[in-house]
């Protein structure tokens, strides 16, 4: 009984004695757990900044991290040397990236990569991404706020939704835009040609700021939905009564996109300097229709001053809309659709029979077609139309008409000429 008795504390007492240094070791883990967060909450409660709440982040991690915002700028990084930075922000070599919530909205990521084996604690490290995550917020919200008022600010000048003269000076001066002083608006419109993330819209503003303040410190970007336009469009209202102003902006941002974003078409418009409140809604439609011309014809960029006849049509384009597209639908506009139906190329061919000075040999060498198969392109252009080319009139109207589609912005349907007749121009083939 008293053996029995012995062997049953010695092996308690055995038991007890193994698992204390584990215990200790678990308590001492925890120790120090608590205390490399408290560094964090610290940082955060003293209003340290981003910075320095990062580096607490990556000590008590033991990883190297990056704190990027949701519009893919970075707003801080710790890292044990440049080379580990790079690898970090290029998310090589085991970096991991973490959303940054705040309840149910995004405000970043962050990118982590471990400097041990085991990598973070998945409990701190849950608990430092909530900590980061709402000092990105508190440190981007008055950023945010003004954003948010630029963008409502260019987005209401643009659509046509602010245009009393004393409510757009009042709601520029608090943006920080001095009308009077002059400003311009710069149209950078970007479609993807091949498939590419979901942030590229929130990256390209992001560019965008960074060239036009660099250029103009007052300057202000933003994204604008105008419903019916299928690309990004993002509008930079440029400070400085120079014309100069808007053409440099120009310049710096297709250098920068187009290094920028390879994956990316862009066209970029710019309009004249505005020196009143009342003319900022015309200076908006000046970049606009400058971005529809260049589009049409295939060029990168273009200001307004440079669209040659098109600027008759901008008192249309800003007062009467309704109207153009009514002239449009009434010359050019079935044309477009006969395109589209039946992969035509009546339009084009319009086109260039126009610029041709009215000379079927003309088009026919430029289109390299046969000249047979334009007559009979231009007969289908007088059915569905009722105009006829061999006319002046005709032809000025349909001229007026590819001007009308191209400075509201709606593109050519047009494809390889499949119509009848279109085998009069064809190569035979090589035997």
């Amino acid at each position: 009984m008293t053996k029995t008795t012995n062997k049953s504390e010695g092996e308690g007492a055995s038991k007890g004695t193994g698992t204390r240094p584990i215990k200790a070791a678990v308590a001492k883990t925890a120790k120090d757990a608590l205390a490399q967060l408290e560094d964090i909450s610290s940082a955060v409660e003293s209003g340290a900044g981003l910075t320095a709440v990062t580096r607490a982040a990556a000590t008590a991690l033991s990883c190297s991290v990056a704190v990027i915002d949701s519009r893919s700028a970075v707003l801080a990084v710790a890292a044990a040397s440049p080379e580990d930075e790079r690898r970090l922000l290029a998310g090589e070599g085991g970096t991991h990236t973490h959303e940054l919530r705040v309840a149910d909205k995004p405000v970043g990521s962050l990118r982590v990569r471990s400097r041990v084996e085991d990598g973070p604690d998945p409990v701190s490290l849950r608990m430092v991404t909530t900590l980061i995550a709402l000092e990105v917020e508190r440190t981007l919200a008055p950023e945010l706020a003004d954003q948010q008022v630029a963008s409502g600010f260019i987005g209401d000048l643009v659509t046509g939704r602010a245009k009393d003269a004393t409510t757009v000076g009042a709601r520029a001066a608090e943006v920080g835009i001095d009308v009077s002083c002059g400003c311009a608006f710069v149209l950078v419109r970007a479609a993807p040609r091949r498939p590419t993330g979901d942030d590229w819209r929130s990256r390209m503003l992001l560019v965008v700021e960074r060239v036009t303040r660099s250029l103009s410190p007052g300057a202000v970007a933003a994204l604008v939905d105008r419903g019916g336009a299928q690309a990004c469009e993002v509008y930079a209202l440029i400070p400085g009564a120079e014309a100069e102003s808007a053409a440099r902006a120009t310049l710096a941002l297709r250098e920068e996109l187009q290094s920028t974003f390879e994956e990316l078409n862009f066209t970029i418009g710019h309009g004249r300097p505005a020196t009143s409140a009342g003319d900022l809604v015309r200076a908006g439609q000046e970049a606009l229709l400058a971005a529809n011309v260049a589009e049409a014809g295939g060029g990168e960029t273009l200001s307004f001053e440079d669209t040659g006849a098109y600027r008759l049509l901008l008192p249309a384009m800003c007062d009467d809309p309704g109207e153009l597209r009514r002239f449009y639908a009434e010359t050019v506009e079935p044309l477009a659709k006969y395109d589209e139906q039946y992969e035509t190329d009546l339009l084009n061919t319009v086109d260039t029979f126009l610029a041709a000075d009215g000379n079927v040999a003309g088009t026919a060498q430029r289109l390299f077609t046969h000249r047979h198969t334009i007559r009979y392109r231009l007969e289908r252009v007088k059915d569905l139309t009722g105009l006829d080319c061999s006319s002046t009139d005709g032809r000025e109207k349909l001229g007026l008409g590819l001007k009308a589609m191209r400075v509201l912005g709606i593109s050519n349907p047009g494809g390889p000429a499949l119509e009848r007749g279109a085998e009069g121009g064809r190569v035979p083939p090589a035997s």
